[in-house]
């Protein structure tokens, strides 16, 4: 009977051993990252060589779980033999009180030991940023939107008119509403909107940028989007017309379109006539138009002689420039013409 116990206590020893041996470390580096209300659980992964995937298991205790629950810790139930070194805990820690959690990885049916996190956490240590807001121009008025806000938070948002921020309005929206319209505006004004998120009294975050816009008319709606039309319209005319004439235009029509028009009758003596004369021409011309100023019968056969003389010279046709000026009748000349009559 002895033998036996002793070998008992052997095997018992040897096991308690044994398991301490091959017993997983607890996961490292426990962290709660919280931020506009979402809360998220990280980890290290286990460095031991597991012939299967290392799953991992959350559990946590609130003041729910220590005074009604005896003090139990609660699984996470959507972080049970999970894969990820992450669990969101969001909707398992719904209120204000101090929660602990920990974790424990599990490889095959070894589990490891608890990784707590080192202080409760309380998601009133959540950080905050700003509110995602986009604002447009209503009918007389405001219509601001927001996105991804925080639960159970609530946005306080400031609008006032441009140049005159000291007499501002301001609005509360819920998580839930997510919207705000702002009637009875002044059209044609320019107001200004800004906005910050607040949880209780303490924890709010940075207010955003200004966003300024004009308030519109009822017929605003329809103005814009027709004039774009009919810009594109007319846009789309004249470069069809433009391509149309560079295909189809010829120089003909063009002599048809913008033809030649004649000079007047009284432009046309005071203009230079270039035309080719002969030398019968030339002869004819020369006789005719020689002025004589102290002997006309002298310097008329000499003026003739000595142009002869050069036309003689040159052969052919000879190009020249004659100026056709047309002078009034005098009295003199017409008393004179009588005279030799």
């Amino acid at each position: 009977m002895r033998l036996r116990r002793t070998v008992s206590l052997l095997q018992t020893l040897i096991v308690v051993l044994l398991d301490g041996v091959w017993t997983l470390s607890a996961p490292d580096a426990v962290s709660m990252d919280s931020t506009d209300m979402r809360h998220t659980l990280r980890w290290r992964p286990l460095q031991a060589s597991c012939n299967t995937s290392i799953l991992y298991s959350v559990q946590f205790q609130g003041e729910f779980e220590l005074t009604v629950l005896n003090g139990s810790w609660v699984d996470a139930p959507e972080c049970h033999l999970i894969q990820h070194t992450h669990c969101d805990l969001t909707l398992d820690l719904g209120s204000d009180s101090d929660y602990s959690v920990h974790v424990r990885g599990r490889c095959g049916s070894q589990p490891s030991a608890w990784a707590e996190l080192r202080q409760p956490f309380n998601r009133r240590d959540t950080v905050l940023t700003v509110p995602e807001m986009k604002v447009s121009a209503a009918v007389h008025g405001l219509h601001v939107v927001f996105q991804k806000l925080p639960l159970t938070a609530v946005v306080m948002v400031t609008v006032w008119k441009t140049g005159d921020e000291l007499q501002a309005q301001v609005y509360s929206v819920s998580a839930e509403e997510a919207e705000l319209e702002v009637d009875a505006l002044q059209e044609g004004v320019r107001y200004c909107v800004r906005a910050q998120t607040v949880m209780g009294t303490q924890l709010q975050s940075s207010s955003t940028d200004a966003q300024c816009v004009s308030i519109t008319g009822p017929d605003a709606a329809w103005r814009s989007p027709t004039t774009a039309t009919v810009t594109v319209i007319i846009m789309a005319g004249l470069l069809f017309a433009v391509f149309w004439s560079i295909v189809h235009w010829r120089p003909n029509v063009c002599h048809t379109c913008f033809h030649k028009e004649p000079l007047p009758d009284s432009l046309q003596d005071v203009w230079d006539v270039r035309h080719r004369m002969s030398r019968q021409q030339l002869e004819v011309w020369e006789r005719t138009c020689v002025v004589q100023s102290i002997d006309p019968e002298h310097q008329a056969s000499k003026t003739g002689t000595g142009f002869v003389s050069l036309l003689e010279e040159h052969s052919g046709d000879l190009l020249l420039t004659v100026d056709v000026v047309v002078f009034p009748p005098s009295k003199t000349s017409g008393h004179t013409a009588g005279k030799e009559m």
